[in-house]
């Protein structure tokens, strides 16, 4: 019986489902929870195979396809989720990070490709731990860790033959190591300075000495930097002396002394999101981010000469990985009515084939709702842009959520969200800003709420309300706000700071009080913190005016908190404080706490239960209206 009402379900469409009553909103929410998706491709030496991550089965694992398509593998089947993986060069291991419990503790394995043999080679424990990439044959793999310092993520090498590990770089904050040289003598490593200010460093990996490669004033974003074949030079991203970020080179011309940095590649409308390059140097693969969207471009370095990629398959890719030969350039894609799948382009051919289908049983996707791009101004005349989700057939006003991005270096991009989604299912529409702050924009934009600026980031919230009211997109009395990590934030920031415009709130894993922040974060996060929020030390009585637990009486609109009870990077105390606070007021709060996870919901009940909730707390505090 059980199987066949789950053989209904599945051959019910989306539309079918948005017809129906009020009472099927968990199955609705449920079949938006499930679409699955695929990303993160690696490829085997050879080329004719990859491995991915997927949450197919539930929760991300590790799965091995053919390059050629056909169906995948899988090969862990973990408690934990796994967060990255690297396919060795030589091609007898896969290095992955599982993270415990979804927190930041991630630990490091290596297994053999069919999932067998797995061992652990980091300490365990609540240390922290980066997955990098294994070095040109195989011998070395690339990893971050706090191990000898809880306030700093360190670089370290995995000697995949003896077993041993030694510190590659100590750093005062945040570092990875991007690349090794190919005869293993230089180390690339990218150091966070602060939160929007960046430095890559090139490391003689005999005798420990560092050369600056990146000299700069002011912010700065430099980064992902890589070894030409030859050694001879290195490519970076950068922004100096410019706004957007673009493909940079350094020379090096001679034992660890730079040249000065060139651009080789940019875009005044884009910033370059990521690149990489094949085997033999010869050309370069770009990923530009243009307001939000993905375009794809190459670069022959040595004729300088760009050249437009095809179209994508969807709004979003990233993840780019060429084979070892360089005929086959990996990614993956996806878009607000796709599901992420992975893509292979021939190189040669410039044909494109899609390697996985995500399944999303019960859910046709042209059934969802695709974002419209919006542009509106700021209290000071500040361009803001949103990407605004109407539900099907709705005219005039009708209910709306506001829902900011974290980080607070986010970006907010037309990509598959399954909140967005099923709040459109129930009639409510979605407007996702990208306020000042966040990345995507320039290094002027990006900046504009560092400090005591971040007030200017909480009046924008109202901008964005006065757009979809002056605009007769909103109701008035039916716009709610929500939003994850700094999201969370900026939920609390906007329920306190205008308490008139909210009907309804959704508070995610958020900060509300950067004084316990601080304290409980991990000392990383806290270290590379200071610049955007403000010094604890210093500037103790500006992060408590910001701090919206200070001002939590104002609130009136009733609030949900979702949080996981492992997250170390916003830690559970945070919400906490709102529940209690609320509580203590009379203002009506709902609780969700996840015990088994971290920062963000990655398992697929949790991801149901987190997305019903949301859903049925606005349709309740908002109403709805009848899709058609």
């Amino acid at each position: 019986m059980r199987h066949r009402r789950s053989a209904l379900i599945a051959c019910l469409s989306l539309g079918a489902f948005m017809r129906a009553g009020a009472d099927d909103l968990e199955s609705r929410v449920a079949l938006m929870a499930r679409v699955g998706f695929c990303t993160s491709p690696s490829f085997s030496p050879d080329g004719d195979r990859l491995a991915f991550l997927s949450n197919i089965s539930g929760s991300p694992q590790v799965w091995v396809v053919s390059s050629q398509g056909g169906w995948p593998v899988q090969v862990t089947a973990l408690d934990d989720p796994v967060g990255g993986l690297d396919w060795s060069p030589e091609g007898s291991r896969i290095a992955i990070s599982v993270a415990p419990g979804g927190g930041m503790n991630s630990q490091i394995h290596m297994m053999a490709p069919d999932g067998s043999g797995m061992s652990r080679i980091t300490p365990g424990g609540k240390d922290n731990n980066w997955l990098g990439s294994f070095n040109h044959d195989g011998t070395l793999l690339a990893l971050a860790s706090n191990r000898d310092d809880p306030a700093a993520m360190d670089d370290y090498l995995f000697e995949v033959s003896s077993g041993r590990t030694t510190r590659a770089s100590k750093n005062a904050g945040v570092g990875v190591i991007s690349d090794v040289s190919r005869d293993g003598g230089r180390v690339l490593v990218g150091r966070q300075v602060s939160r929007g200010d960046s430095n890559v460093f090139l490391i003689d990996s005999r005798t420990g000495a560092e050369t600056l490669l990146t000299p700069h004033k002011g912010p700065g974003a430099f980064g992902d930097a890589v070894f030409s074949p030859d050694g001879r030079s290195v490519y970076l991203t950068t922004n100096q002396d410019r706004d957007m970020i673009a493909l940079g080179r350094v020379t090096l011309s001679g034992p660890g002394a730079p040249g000065p940095m060139e651009v080789v590649a940019s875009r005044d409308d884009a910033e370059l999101q990521e690149f990489t390059l094949t085997d033999d140097g010869t050309t370069i693969a770009l990923m530009w981010n243009v307001a939000g969207r993905s375009e794809l471009g190459f670069l022959d370095p040595a004729a300088r000469k760009l050249t437009a990629g095809p179209e994508l398959p969807a709004e979003l890719a990233g993840g780019l990985e060429y084979s070892r030969d360089g005929r086959q350039l990996a990614f993956s894609a996806s878009g607000a009515a796709s599901p992420s799948d992975i893509w292979i382009l021939e190189q040669h051919s410039g044909a494109l084939r899609r390697i996985t289908r995500s399944p999303h049983a019960g859910v046709d996707l042209s059934d969802l709702v695709r974002p419209e791009l919006v542009r509106f101004a700021s209290f000071d005349g500040l361009e803001l842009s949103g990407w605004l989700y109407r539900p099907r057939g709705a005219s005039g006003k009708s209910p709306v959520v506001l829902s900011f991005h974290g980080g607070p270096e986010g970006q907010e991009r037309p990509g598959f969200n399954s909140t967005y989604q099923a709040l459109a299912a129930a009639g409510i529409g979605v407007l996702a800003p990208n306020v000042r702050g966040s990345s995507g924009f320039g290094k002027r934009f990006v900046n504009l709420d560092n400090g005591a600026q971040r007030a200017d980031g909480v009046r924008d919230i109202k901008a964005c309300t006065d757009y979809l009211i002056r605009e007769r997109v909103a109701d008035p009395k039916r716009i709610g706000i929500m939003g994850g990590s700094y999201g969370g934030y900026m939920v609390m920031a906007g329920l306190t700071q205008y308490p008139d415009l909210f009907a309804a709130g959704a508070n995610l894993f958020g900060v509300v009080n950067f004084e316990t922040f601080f304290a409980h974060t991990e000392p990383w996060m806290a270290a590379i913190s200071t610049v955007e929020y403000g010094d604890p030390n210093t500037q103790q009585a500006m992060l408590r005016e910001l701090s919206p637990i200070h001002r939590v009486d104002r609130v009136r609109a009733p609030t949900i908190v979702l949080h996981g009870a492992n997250d170390t990077n916003v830690p559970v105390v945070e919400a906490e404080q709102v529940v209690s606070s609320l509580k203590q007021r009379g203002v009506p709060v709902e609780y969700v706490l996840f015990a088994d996870e971290g920062h963000g919901f990655r398992k697929t009940p949790n991801r149901i239960r987190s997305t019903v909730s949301i859903v049925r707390w606005f349709q309740t505090h908002l109403g709805g209206q009848s899709p058609g």
